[in-house]
C-alpha cells in the first residue's frame, strides 16, 4: 500500500502571511489587521498589485476581470493559476516570504 503525501504547507508565523486570504469583507478569509500591514504578492515571478484573493498552497489568485460586475453588483473575478509568493510589507526589504 502506498500512502498519499500532500503538498507541504507553507511555513507559519507572525511574520509570514496566512495561506489564503481576500480583501472582500463578504469573504471568510478576510482579515482586516493582516491587510493593514500591507501583504505583498508575487504571482509567476511578477509582483501583482491587483490581486484580491490568493491561495498559496492551492496556488492561485484571484483578479478583477476589466470593469464586469456580477449580478450582485460586485467585481466580477477570475481565478489565474501558477506559483504565488506572499509577504508583509511592513517588514522591508528582508521579509519572510510564504510559499511553497
Amino acid at each position: 500500500m502506498s500512502e498519499e503525501t500532500s503538498p507541504p504547507a507553507p511555513a507559519a508565523g507572525p511574520d509570514v502571511p496566512p495561506d489564503r486570504l481576500a480583501i472582500s469583507h463578504l469573504s471568510p478569509f478576510f482579515d482586516a489587521e493582516k491587510l493593514q500591514r500591507g501583504i505583498g504578492i508575487r504571482f509567476k515571478g511578477t509582483v501583482r498589485t491587483n490581486v484580491d484573493e490568493y491561495c498559496i498552497s492551492e496556488g492561485w489568485v484571484r483578479v478583477q476581470a476589466g470593469r464586469s460586475l456580477d449580478r450582485r453588483g460586485q467585481p466580477l473575478l477570475i481565478k489565474l493559476k501558477g506559483p504565488v509568493e506572499a509577504w508583509y510589507e511592513d517588514l522591508g526589504e528582508d521579509a519572510p516570504v510564504a510559499k511553497l
